[in-house]
């Protein structure tokens, strides 16, 4: 495929303020990310380097499925990494002006973000998201667990009812997403009894949510004692590019604290939110989400993100970038 020609120059570019984000489990899909592979060499050469990294046709899982298979803990971190780099890649090439202030991602996309921001180098992080992914895998075959969505009860209220239950039922608040939603794990039986104990407190709606285990909360603990030991043979490197990470829901600026947030975030609640709220302190211009589903831009709406957000995840959303880029131009000239 052609080169895509912008319609902003330098010195355009370089007075606003770009934020990447990149999106978690759950997002994937099969299919995804086939036509930048198909389009671009770039993308292709990506998908390439994963499986050699892999040693094993993980494009072919990506693009073919079986969903099943795909949606497996151990399976679909790592293929959404991979295909969230692919596009950040022909993104970065296409628009090489189009550079981030900051970068964040939501859970598994915080290693992706680490490395747009120039963190960590790809395959790196590549190991890193494959020991995630199977000790998460792992863990949720040791103890049963399960998330759902809290709708209309605050962060505390629900605390409070947890505090109650846990000990001895295992439960936790596990994300706080955006406003009015609050997403709470634990193991099966805990999770049906918060249930019921937290529509009795008030709660308007309890949601399940679609995942094979209670991430984010003390259930992982066997998950975070294997990726600490990963992460402290990683490399992390200095760059100029901002990152707002999970737990603490703010700028992070040295290397060790950014180890310590990867590995506190496997059994911490997620604090996207505050991030995105931090972020917007930044007074960003263009927000850009990169890679499968459109969640985060959803997210960004109900936070109140006054700025327009681009989501990138198919190849035809590149042409997104010219239009949005001019709209911005006209009614900033």
């Amino acid at each position: 495929m052609g080169s895509i020609h912008p319609h902003f120059g330098k010195r355009e570019a370089f007075m606003r303020k770009f934020a990447f984000l990149f999106p978690g489990q759950g997002a994937q899909y099969p299919g995804m990310g086939k036509d930048f592979h198909e389009q671009f060499p770039l993308a292709r050469q990506t998908f390439e380097e994963a499986d050699h990294f892999l040693n094993r046709s993980f494009s072919r899982l990506i693009f073919e499925g079986p969903a099943e298979e795909l949606t497996l803990t151990r399976n679909s971190q790592i293929a959404i990494y991979i295909c969230s780099i692919a596009i950040l890649r022909v993104v970065q090439s296409q628009f090489p002006e189009l550079k981030p202030t900051v970068c964040a991602g939501l859970s598994l996309g915080e290693y992706t973000a680490l490395t747009a921001a120039g963190k960590i180098a790809f395959p790196d992080c590549l190991g890193l998201v494959r020991t995630r992914g199977e000790a998460m895998h792992a863990a949720c075959e040791e103890t049963k667990g399960t998330m759902q969505v809290v709708l209309g009860m605050s962060e505390e209220a629900v605390e409070a009812v947890l505090r109650e239950l846990n000990p001895p039922h295992p439960v936790w608040v596990a994300n706080l997403n955006c406003p009015g939603q609050v997403v709470i794990a634990g193991s099966l039986d805990a999770i049906a009894l918060a249930a019921q104990t937290l529509k009795q407190k008030g709660a308007k709606r309890l949601l399940p949510l679609e995942v094979s285990g209670a991430f984010h909360s003390g259930l992982m603990d066997s998950a975070q004692r294997k990726l600490a030991a990963k992460i402290g043979t990683v490399p992390f490197r200095e760059s100029a590019i901002d990152i707002v990470m999970n737990v603490p829901g703010d700028f992070i600026a040295s290397p060790e604290q950014m180890r310590e947030a990867l590995i506190d975030q496997v059994v911490s609640p997620v604090r996207w939110e505050k991030g995105i709220r931090k972020i917007m302190e930044s007074k960003i211009d263009i927000y850009f989400e990169m890679g499968p589903g459109k969640s985060l831009g959803g997210m960004n709406k109900r936070i109140g993100v006054a700025e327009p957000t681009c989501s990138i995840e198919k190849v035809a959303d590149l042409e997104e970038i010219n239009k949005l880029m001019e709209s911005y131009a006209a009614a900033n000239s």
